[in-house]
């Protein structure tokens, strides 16, 4: 699409502000639904032929990117490492809300050939990805506190750490079954749950999990998928010196459960113990064989969701 003017919001809890490319001038706003519609009707004239860019922000953006995508304007949530690389690439050491809504128009302008739209998930998606968000909280308190019963500096408060204990997995019960009740009223998360289930180390808890924080899964190449993941290797190298590759970035609740899965394959009888296995042989370290191995087990699944979306694409088209 050929944009014609390019949108930045700096977005936060209480309110945003915008900031059009091309003009020092910037508008804040309520961040409500009042703030919203005031918003679109101050920008209306350009907002059907912009490129709307806004940071990911602990889940402030989400009502007004849902409310721009409802309007059928192009939205961009912009990675925030890659915003802030940017402005510091123009030697901007000072930081404002002003400051950033500029800069984000900026970098709409300048990476528009880059950056992709916003697609919005439908409903149940998003219901789905909510409670595994809720589910892996819970759990994390639930460790802390268990954690906090073994210590000797919490006896005086055992009573209290207990009961905490037990409201806590009466709480993961009812996520979970949450979870289960979504996936099974689907047909289509069945169907990629079964395929996924059939992958060495990915269990029911594993493959909810992937179902929920993943819905790009089988819509991607390999490398992308990876690094959404969080696990695509960057080279380090200077001169004669070369360094382990690291793997940053991606969404971080994802590697905790992609770990977990490696930890079970490696010890099951298939090829992807055969594969840990020889990488360890070949000298690399445990964490890296590990990580190699979650790599390669998101890989997988991404390719059998796609074989299997594109078969379902090609049935449809068969049966029109």
């Amino acid at each position: 699409m050929n944009y014609q003017s390019f949108i930045g919001i700096d977005i936060g809890k209480n309110e945003f502000v915008a900031a059009v490319f091309g003009n020092r001038e910037t508008k804040s706003y309520a961040n409500d639904l009042s703030g919203f519609s005031k918003l679109f009707k101050d920008y209306y004239h350009i907002l059907k032929t912009s490129l709307v860019v806004l940071e990911t922000t602990g889940g402030y953006e989400n009502n007004l990117t849902l409310f721009l995508i409802e309007k059928n304007i192009t939205v961009h949530r912009a990675d925030t490492r890659k915003v802030k690389s940017f402005i510091r690439s123009y030697g901007q050491k000072a930081k404002t809300d002003k400051i950033d809504a500029l800069a984000l128009a900026t970098y709409a302008h300048e990476r528009q050939a880059t950056l992709k739209p916003f697609m919005a998930s439908n409903s149940q998606q998003n219901t789905l990805k909510f409670l595994e968000e809720r589910r892996q909280d819970l759990k994390q308190m639930l460790v802390q506190e268990k954690n906090r019963a073994k210590s000797p500096l919490y006896v005086t408060l055992n009573k209290s750490i207990i009961k905490v204990i037990k409201f806590l997995e009466k709480e993961l019960i009812i996520i979970n079954d949450e979870i289960d009740s979504i996936i099974r009223s689907n047909n289509i998360f069945l169907e990629k749950k079964k395929i996924l289930l059939e992958i060495p180390g990915i269990g029911e808890t594993t493959a909810n999990s992937l179902l929920a924080l993943i819905p790009e899964l089988g819509h991607l190449d390999r490398k992308a998928i990876a690094s959404l993941c969080g696990l695509a290797p960057y080279p380090k190298q200077s001169g004669t010196k070369t360094w382990y590759s690291r793997t940053n970035g991606g969404r971080i609740n994802l590697k905790p459960v992609l770990f977990m899965a490696a930890m079970g394959a490696r010890r099951t009888k298939t090829s992807l113990s055969e594969f840990y296995e020889k990488l360890i042989q070949n000298g690399k370290k445990k964490m890296v064989a590990l990580t190699a191995l979650m790599r390669k087990i998101i890989v997988i699944a991404n390719a059998r969701l796609r074989d299997y979306l594109s078969a379902k694409c090609e049935n449809l088209a068969l049966e029109s």
